[in-house]
C-alpha cells in the first residue's frame, strides 16, 4: 500500500473504495507487521471500523470534507477519549483519556478514523525511540536500526505503510529527525500554530504538534486540519485559518535558498553531504538561487536546549505523583513514600535524568548561572535566523548528521545521542517552522533527510519548495520491502 492521502481521498470521492475497506486493509497490515516494528502501542479495530462506518455515512449523506474517511494514526502523546494514552511510559500505562486533545478533535471533525496510537520515546524524551516503556520501535528499512525519535512510532508506521499518515510532536527535532531516518516527510509548524491542549507536556515553550506523511502535499492537507486557534491553550496563536496547499504549484524561479555554513562542517557524513548537494543542484535547475548565510550561535543550541527543556520537564512532570491518575506503587507506608516509590518505579532512566538536570538548573544558586544564560542564548539563536532571512526565503541543510544508527549504539552515551538533533534544535528554540523530506540513500540503503526551515508562518512557502522538489524527484515514493 503506497497510496498518498490525496490519492486515497480521490478514491473515496469517486466511490472506488470505502473508509471501512481502507481501514480493514491497514488494520490487516498492522496485524501482520507491527510485531516486527513495534510502531503501535494500542490498536482497537472495533473502534476504528466504527469511526470508518460513520465517515462512510457522512459521505453518503453528502457531508464529506476533503479528507473524510482517510485513516490516520496518532502519536500516543495526544489524549484521545476512550483510548489508552500512555506517552510511552509505565507512569501512564493504565490511563484511558476522558477527553480529546484539540488536534484529535480537529481530525475527528474532518472525519478521519484513528488507526491506533503509535509508540514513542517516554514522555517524548529521546532521539531513537529506545526509551519507551513498550520497547524500541524498529526502522522498516533495517529492523536492527532505530527509526529516530521521539515520534519514531509514527515515522515507522508511515514508512512501513501501516498508516497513510500520522501525527507527531517536535520539541527538538522529534518530527523531522525520525522523518529523515525513515524516508518520509514531516513538518514542524511555527510555535503556536497547532494547539498543545491535550498534548501531554514535555517542554511547554518548545513542544509543537505536526503532520507526518509520504509527501509534502499530504502534509499541507493535514496541516489544514491540525492548525487553528484554541482558547484552551494560552500559547495558541489567534490567527485566521489558511490554506497550506495554496502555493504548492508556484514555480521556484527567483527563490533564494540560504545555506548555513555551520550545517556543512565536521560531523556530517559524506553520503549525507552528497545527497544534500544533489538536492541543492536539483532546486537550482528548478530556478532557485543559493546564498551562504551564517547561524553563528547554532553551535550553542544543543547546550541551551539541554538546560531549558529539562527545566520545563521537571516542572511539567511533577504532576505525575500517583495521586490523581496513572501508576501508583502498590506498597507504601505514608504519602511521602508513595510519591517517592511511584516516581522511582513509574519513570524510566532518561526521564529521571532530565528531571534531575532540570531541578538542578532551576535550584537556588544555579538558576542565574544556567537557566537564565540559556534563555539569553535562545534569544541570540533566534536573532541569527532573523538576520539570515533578510537574505533568503528558506534555509536548507541536512536534517540529521547521519542515517539511522544501530539499536543500542548510542544508549550508553547520552551526549552522543543528543547530538543526533544538532541541526534541528535551533529551529525549536527560535519557534520557527521546519520540515524534513527524503533526498537520497546512503551506501547501506538507508534514507537521508533534507531539512527546510522557513520564516515565521512561512509554512506554505516551505511546502511549495518541498512539493516542487518532490515533483522533480522520486525519493519520497520509495518504500521498504516488508
Amino acid at each position: 500500500m503506497t497510496d498518498t492521502i490525496k490519492s486515497l481521498a480521490a478514491l473515496l470521492a469517486e466511490g472506488k473504495t470505502s473508509s471501512v475497506e481502507l481501514c480493514r486493509d491497514y488494520l490487516a497490515r498492522i496485524e501482520r507487521l507491527n510485531p516486527a516494528l513495534n510502531a503501535f502501542v494500542t490498536v482497537d479495530a472495533e473502534k476504528t471500523l466504527r469511526e470508518a462506518a460513520a465517515a462512510d455515512a457522512r459521505r453518503a449523506a453528502g457531508q464529506a470534507g476533503v479528507l473524510t474517511g482517510v485513516p490516520i494514526a496518532h502519536k500516543d502523546i495526544f489524549c484521545a477519549e476512550g483510548w489508552l494514552t500512555t506517552c510511552g511510559s509505565k507512569m501512564l500505562s493504565n490511563f484511558v483519556s476522558p477527553y480529546d486533545a484539540h488536534v484529535i478533535e480537529q481530525f475527528k471533525a474532518a472525519g478521519m478514523p484513528c488507526l491506533g496510537k503509535t509508540n514513542m520515546d517516554e514522555f517524548a524524551m529521546g532521539s531513537s525511540n529506545e526509551t519507551s516503556y513498550y520497547g524500541p520501535v524498529r526502522n522498516p528499512w533495517d529492523t536492527d536500526r532505530v527509526p529516530g525519535g521521539s515520534s519514531g512510532g509514527s515515522a515507522a508506521a508511515v514508512a512501513g505503510r501501516l498508516a497513510p499518515a500520522a501525527t507527531g510532536t517536535d520539541t527538538g527535532g522529534s518530527i523531522r529527525q525520525p522523518a529523515a531516518l525513515t524516508g518520509i516527510t514531516g513538518l514542524k509548524p511555527t510555535y503556536g500554530v497547532v494547539s498543545r491542549y491535550g498534548m501531554i507536556a514535555f517542554a511547554s515553550s518548545l513542544d509543537q504538534g505536526g503532520p507526518m506523511a509520504t509527501t509534502a502535499e499530504d502534509c499541507a492537507l493535514l496541516l489544514n486540519v491540525m492548525a487553528g486557534f484554541d482558547p484552551r491553550d494560552s500559547t495558541s496563536l489567534e490567527r485566521g485559518k489558511e490554506d497550506y496547499t495554496r502555493d504548492l504549484e508556484r514555480p521556484l524561479a527567483g527563490l533564494k535558498i540560504g545555506l548555513p555554513r555551520e550545517f556543512f562542517g565536521a560531523g556530517l557524513t559524506g553520503d549525507t553531504a552528497r545527497a544534500v548537494e544533489e538536492a541543492i543542484n536539483q532546486l537550482k535547475k528548478l530556478g532557485a538561487q543559493t546564498v551562504e548565510v551564517g547561524l553563528p550561535n547554532s553551535k550553542l543550541s544543543v547546550a541551551a536546549y539541554y538546560v531549558l527543556a529539562p527545566a520545563e520537564a521537571s516542572s511539567n512532570l511533577s504532576r505525575f505523583d500517583g495521586v490523581r491518575y496513572g501508576y501508583r506503587t502498590p506498597e507504601y507506608k505514608d504519602l511521602n513514600e508513595m510519591y517517592e516509590k511511584t516516581r522511582a518505579e513509574g519513570f524510566g532512566s532518561e526521564v529521571k535524568r532530565r528531571i534531575m538536570i532540570g531541578a538542578y538548573v532551576l535550584s537556588h544558586g544555579y538558576y542565574d548561572a544556567y537557566y537564565l544564560q540559556a534563555q539569553k542564548l535562545r534569544r541570540l539563536i533566534a536573532q541569527d535566523f532573523v538576520e539570515a532571512f533578510k537574505q533568503c526565503d528558506v534555509i536548507l541543510g541536512p536534517t540529521a548528521p547521519t542515517t539511522a544508527f544501530k539499536l543500542g549504539e548510542k544508549t550508553a552515551d547520552p551526549v552522543e545521542m543528543y547530538l543526533s538533533d544538532i541541526y534541528t534544535i535551533a529551529v525549536n528554540l527560535a519557534g520557527l517552522p521546519g520540515m524534513s523530506l527524503p533526498c537520497g540513500f546512503d551506501a547501506q540503503g538507508l534514507p537521508i533527510g533534507l531539512q527546510l526551515i522557513g520564516d515565521y508562518f512561512a509554512e506554505a512557502r516551505m511546502l511549495n519548495v518541498a512539493h516542487q522538489y518532490q515533483l522533480a524527484s522520486d525519493w519520497h515514493t520509495r518504500a521498504p520491502t516488508l
